[in-house]
């Protein structure tokens, strides 16, 4: 792969807490965004011209639902938005293993092969961390690896969970935390989240 402006790794929560319904709703949000006109051209708009991006789902197991894709245009986002829309939910429904997840992107991250001016993961899901090793320490590993690791926390069940995503998730040079309502607020959230990390850390209306 050529190199590319940022290698952006969405870690997705599908542990039990995200049900059927909901899935369908955080993956249509996710693949929608990529259609996006602006976030096409965003994704296009750096000195190197692309972005690459990989999808892993995490739950008490991880798995990579969508490979590095390089995206420098329309027509790449479109794919990777395809992409997104075919991934078969993998693993199955289990706990909110979110430092396991995170720790499973960091390492895809640190198997990207081209050279990235910026490294992101962007953690997204709907609970606190509940089972393997705890995502603070997962996250400082990250950040002295000079990763940035952002995050979107949906509140229908934990109303407090930003503030969880905030002390043991996010750091690294610009890192944020983002909240949505629910799964019905996840495709606006996830754009405005997405067009702030392809910018650079910049907040875009």
């Amino acid at each position: 792969m050529q190199p590319v402006d940022l290698a952006l790794c969405l870690a997705v929560d599908v542990s039990a807490s995200v049900d059927f319904g909901e899935f369908g709703l955080m993956i249509g949000g996710l693949a929608g965004a990529f259609r996006e006109a602006d976030i096409a051209a965003a994704c296009a708009a750096g000195p190197r011209g692309a972005v690459a991006v990989s999808v892993l789902f995490w739950s008490s197991a991880q798995e990579v639902a969508v490979p590095w894709l390089r995206i420098d245009g329309a027509e790449a986002a479109a794919g990777l938005a395809d992409a997104i829309d075919n991934a078969p939910r993998l693993p199955g429904p289990g706990a909110t293993a979110l430092g396991p997840g995170m720790a499973a992107g960091l390492g895809l991250l640190g198997r990207f092969t081209a050279e990235a001016s910026r490294l992101v993961l962007d953690v997204s899901g709907d609970g606190a961390h509940n089972q393997g090793r705890p995502p603070g320490p997962v996250r400082d590993i990250g950040v002295a690896a000079g990763v940035t690791l952002n995050a979107l926390a949906v509140l229908n069940e934990e109303p407090d969970l930003l503030g969880h995503y905030e002390a043991e998730v996010i750091g690294g040079p610009g890192a944020f935390a983002m909240s949505c309502a629910d799964y019905a607020d996840f495709a606006a959230a996830i754009r405005r989240k997405l067009r702030r990390e392809i910018g650079g850390g910049l907040l875009v209306a």
